[in-house]
């Protein structure tokens, strides 16, 4: 019997030196640290972890995690004031039945590839998604809003050949870093303030590959000059890729419709539940143009005829364009992704229709009006931008003195969670349609008591 080759990690048997040695040197790298060199160095964990010691049986794991649990604190629907890109709306019954179900309970697209109840279900989705968003194609979903903003710009550099990315407004720091970390190397980024003349001036040495801009900023602000720059960027030969709250396309004109080439967002405002680091699920939208069509890397599912008469199956399009295919050639890598909360998107727009999405953004956009009307009432209380149009997200500035953090805190004490610092002295609010009346008087008392 030959001896035991001797092992590093009990669970990873490919840890033993000998083992790694000869996988590094298969492949041409030195060292493990190559693997790691993409990653920037401000996200790097330059020590070891600091874990606790092992826990030695199931029950002292059960009570440990439930000392943990014990620790959370949450408040009602109504007393969270918190939004910016994660949002809490009602999620029908019915949603939360049907992504439960085992047969479609994985954030696979598919599994095993002759899975067509499943690929009908996305297939489905996109089909509402397209709708809700005035364009013809619709990817099956990316990890987050965040990758679908991305991968859209991406597609708009391979598309035009282009390098410069314009960014118009107030972005998300969050997607923001994630669109640096995902086109770096590749594209610079040239941020510019919401204003035709910044974006032109931008785009005056006509390299650009894409006008990024969105209907609704990181404030909530309704852009009013979103088509002029969709129409700078089709002037100097860019593409239009446009970020959209999707929940907002019941009362407001969908870019597509505005002129956009791609419209991205997250599918979170629709049927799905916030939840801790998850809940999350992008979209990209575009017209059936070959040019476009040809640099999603994602999956796209469509009609397939089958050899019974009128009966149809579901299939992938295109599918030699995608990672899956071409692997490490693939135009960009996509694996597990966020199917399942395509297929919760799918049941909510069924739901709700086009009356039922219209009637919940008008009553978004009327509470949002009413809570910046009622809050900058307080004293002490100003609006950010009193002659802007906001929609769930909005930003109040104190004047009292006292800082965002410190309010931000003194409403936690009360129960209320709201005010996410903006500033020193500007704090971050939302409304949906979860909140009453009743709740933004709650909250403009608070204030009341807090603000001096």
């Amino acid at each position: 019997m030959s001896a035991r080759v001797p092992r590093t990690h009990p669970y990873i048997p490919n840890s033993a030196p000998d083992v790694r040695a000869a996988m590094l040197a298969a492949i041409g790298a030195r060292g493990v640290e190559e693997f790691y060199a993409d990653i920037p160095a401000a996200l790097r964990l330059r020590r070891p972890l600091e874990l606790p010691e092992p826990l030695r049986s199931e029950a002292e794991l059960t009570a440990h995690l439930e000392e943990l649990l014990a620790r959370n604190t949450a408040v009602p629907p109504g007393r969270s004031f918190l939004g910016a890109g994660c949002y809490r709306h009602h999620v029908p019954a019915v949603v939360d039945e049907v992504v439960n179900r085992s047969e479609f309970l994985t954030a696979y697209a598919g599994e095993p590839y002759e899975d067509h109840g499943r690929f009908q279900a996305l297939w489905e989705y996109q089909s509402l998604m397209a709708e809700l968003l005035a364009v013809e194609v619709v990817n099956v979903p990316t990890y987050d809003g965040f990758q679908a903003a991305a991968t859209a710009l991406r597609m708009a550099g391979r598309a035009t050949g282009r390098h410069r990315l314009v960014l118009v407004g107030e972005i998300d720091p969050d997607r923001l870093s994630r669109i640096h970390d995902y086109v770096r190397g590749v594209h610079e980024l040239v941020p510019v303030p919401a204003e035709p003349a910044a974006v032109r001036a931008a785009l005056a040495d006509g390299d650009a590959a894409a006008v990024y801009a969105q209907l609704t900023d990181f404030s909530g602000r309704i852009d009013p000059e979103l088509p002029d720059y969709i129409e700078l960027a089709h002037a100097a030969g860019a593409l239009a890729v446009v970020h959209a709250n999707p929940l907002s396309l019941g009362v407001l004109a969908p870019p597509a419709d505005l002129g956009a080439d791609l419209t991205c967002g997250d599918l979170q405002p629709l049927g799905i539940h916030p939840s801790f680091g998850g809940g999350n699920a992008g979209f990209i939208g575009s017209p059936d143009e070959p040019r476009l069509v040809a640099e999603y890397p994602s999956r796209l599912f469509g009609l397939v005829p089958t050899e019974v008469p009128g009966e149809y199956g579901f299939g992938d399009v295109a599918y030699e364009r995608t990672s899956f295919a071409l692997r490490e050639e693939g135009k960009e890598w996509v694996g597990t992704a966020a199917a399942l909360h395509g297929i919760a998107a799918g049941v909510y727009l069924a739901l709700m229709g086009p009356h039922g999405m219209r009637e919940i953004g008008e009553t978004v956009l009327a509470t949002t009006a009413y809570a910046r009307q009622r809050l900058a009432e307080v004293p002490g209380v100003d609006l950010a931008d009193p002659g802007a149009v906001h929609f769930a997200d909005f930003t109040l500035r104190y004047t009292g003195g006292r800082t965002a953090a410190e309010i931000a805190a003194a409403l936690l004490e009360r129960g209320l969670h709201g005010g996410t610092p903006a500033g020193e002295h500007e704090g971050r609010y939302c409304v949906t349609e979860l909140h009453t009346r009743a709740d933004i008087e709650h909250l403009a008392t608070a204030l009341e008591e807090i603000v001096k």
